[in-house]
């Protein structure tokens, strides 16, 4: 059964996101980069609310490794254009950005020459792009459909990892379903290889679900034990994994089946290069998924204590790379600068 069958979209904000972000496209601008910009610099330059971290010990964060997902920029990304969006996230101390789909700059339609000359100037790097699973239309920009023309665009742009933020939804919630998805990952994944990049599959809350015909298997661990760590690598969303966890901490009969998103990463540490850092207020009386997602540092996710442990992994601070988001920040700028200056915050305990 398909996810969109399971669940009506109006009634189902996860699923919103996600069909939301699929073909984000950045259009030009109506006003000058400038103006825009003058607008925002208020909230810029506010000062961001001391955060739970600071000290004199080592950064938690590794130098360099500070991405940000344009998702969260998508609002800018199209009025401003890329170059001043990669501007002001230079100046935020941002060191590498993961696409959502190529999308124009405020001077119409730009190539991925373009785009990776403009990441490069102004100091910044591409780490990665999410891109669709599968579609019904044979000429869908997506894996199933177009795997040549997404690496293509890919190594165009020198991103060292390639990947999608699609479920493995489709051949529906049951195990045979999902080891059907895990073969196609293990195919992109070797094709992804072969051009010198990782494929990644990024989660949101249902990965963490059971299957439909098993309902004591977790559909998340059929996904870890079908595919080849060699092959295919995961971006764990963090947020949604949290989700996840109040969710389905619980099996369909009622037995408990509580886990910790960590110890999935340090039980395998070298299939999670990337992590998408999104926090969120504990709230399960207002909100069906017990968080509410919040601005880096505003909520009750404890990054130092995920990104910590990340780090005594075996070349754990060389071998991750952190992104940045928010589905839906109220200012996207203000988010990416508190954001960055919040995770720079962060010092390990006793160092």
């Amino acid at each position: 059964m398909s996810r969109t069958r399971r669940t009506e979209a109006a009634d189902d904000p996860e699923l919103v996101h996600r069909l939301s972000r699929r073909n984000m496209l950045g259009v030009a601008a109506g006003a000058t980069a400038a103006a825009l910009l003058g607008a925002a610099a208020p909230a810029a330059a506010a000062g961001t609310t001391a955060s739970p971290g600071h000290g004199h010990g080592r950064p938690v964060l590794p130098p360099g490794r500070l991405g940000i997902q344009l998702y969260s920029l998508r609002d800018k990304v199209s009025t401003l254009g890329f170059a001043a969006v990669f501007a002001e996230l230079r100046k935020y101390g941002y060191d590498e950005v993961e696409f959502a789909g190529y999308s124009q700059g405020s001077a119409g339609p730009i190539s991925l020459a373009q785009l990776k000359r403009l990441t490069r100037d102004h100091g910044l790097r591409p780490i990665g792009s999410h891109v669709g699973y599968y579609a019904s239309d044979p000429a869908a920009y997506t894996f199933a459909q177009n795997l040549d023309r997404v690496l293509d665009d890919a190594a165009a742009l020198g991103l060292p990892h390639i990947g999608t933020a699609s479920g493995p939804w489709r051949y529906g919630d049951t195990v045979d379903g999902w080891k059907r998805c895990a073969e196609d990952f293990n195919r992109y994944g070797a094709a992804a290889r072969k051009r010198g990049m990782k494929f990644y599959q990024h989660n949101h809350s249902e990965e963490f679900s059971f299957a439909s015909d098993r309902p004591d298997v977790r559909l998340y661990d059929v996904l870890l034990a079908e595919t080849d760590p060699d092959l295919v690598h995961l971006e764990m969303d963090i947020f949604w994994a949290y989700v996840g966890q109040y969710r389905y901490s619980v099996r369909p009969d009622g037995t408990p089946a509580p886990f910790d998103p960590l110890d999935y990463v340090l039980d395998q540490p070298d299939r999670y290069p990337l992590f998408h850092v999104k926090d969120g207020d504990r709230d399960d009386t207002a909100v069906p998924y017990g968080y509410r997602m919040t601005d880096v540092g505003d909520g009750d996710i404890d990054y130092r204590r995920f990104i910590s442990a990340v780090n005594r992994t075996r070349h754990g601070r060389s071998a991750h790379h952190w992104q940045a988001e928010h589905d839906n920040p109220v200012d996207s700028l203000t988010f990416a600068r508190r954001s960055s200056a919040h995770l720079h915050s962060l010092r390990e305990k006793g160092r």
